[in-house]
Formats: structure tokens, C-alpha cells, sequence
């Protein structure tokens, strides 16, 4: 029931946000004691000149990435409690995921969802593929 409230309010702050410059993802980090936790984070965007000569678009400033890959968790995965191997962007595009942090706070991953996962250490987090169809994502890695 917690994660339904949640998924509801983020739905209506990314509706709300694609009005202003600020975007927002979610972060899965370990604490000081190695307990996974979600974190929602704000991105600031600014207006300026990307690609001249198009018009000013909304941008936030650049994040250095190491590499990116495709990533397919087929339906029906489900995953015991882990830490992720890097620092890493998954951005959602078909299918639906479920992930638990190690503090027991879940979060429903589904299209378009992007998060930082950087629980390297401690004792990670559990994903579960609960859409019928394939869970797909584009992984950038940070290291």
C-alpha cells in the first residue's frame, strides 16, 4: 500500500514538473550502516542554447558516464537481495519492476523511470519483474 500512495504522488509531481525546469529521479543508496534506502532527487534544468541554431531547450548540466548497455530481465525474474556492481543510471522501457531496498521500502519501476542505483556495498536491494511482458532498461554506468 505504501509503494501505491508513492507511485501516485511522483506521478503527479512528474506530471507537475514537465510544466517547470526541474526533473526529478530516484536514488537507491546504502547507508553508513549498509542498509539500502530510496532517495527522491530533484534535477535542476536550465534554458540555453544546446544545439544552435534550434531554439533554447531545457537542460541540466552534464553527468560523466563510463558506458551504457541494454538490459532485459524476462518476465517472472525475481532476484534475491544484492548490491549492484557500480554506480548506475537504469532508465526504463517496457515492463514493469518491483524493487525493494534493504530498509524494506519498495518502489515500482515501469516506463520512462529513471534511478541511480549506487548501493555497492551493504546489503543491496530485491528486484522482482511483475509486468507479464519482459522488463527492459538502458543501463549508463557511472564507473
Amino acid at each position: 500500500m505504501r509503494s501505491i500512495t508513492r507511485n501516485k504522488r511522483r506521478e503527479a509531481e512528474r506530471t507537475s514538473h514537465r510544466k517547470g525546469l526541474v526533473m526529478k529521479f530516484q536514488r537507491l543508496y546504502a547507508d553508513s550502516a549498509g542498509d539500502s534506502r530510496w532517495q527522491d532527487v530533484r534535477v535542476d534544468m536550465t534554458e540555453r542554447v544546446f544545439a544552435p541554431p534550434v531554439q533554447a531547450i531545457e537542460i541540466s548540466e552534464p553527468e560523466t558516464a563510463k558506458q551504457m548497455m541494454f538490459l532485459r530481465l524476462r518476465a517472472g525474474w525475481n532476484e534475491p537481495i544484492h548490491p549492484t556492481p557500480v554506480p548506475q543510471k537504469p532508465i526504463s522501457v517496457a515492463g514493469r519492476v518491483h524493487v525493494t531496498a534493504s530498509d524494506g521500502e519498495a518502489r515500482d519501476m515501469g516506463l520512462s523511470d529513471v534511478w541511480h542505483m549506487e548501493d555497492c556495498h551493504g546489503k543491496g536491494h530485491q528486484a522482482q519483474v511483475t509486468s507479464t511482458e519482459d522488463f527492459e532498461a538502458v543501463i549508463i554506468q557511472l564507473e
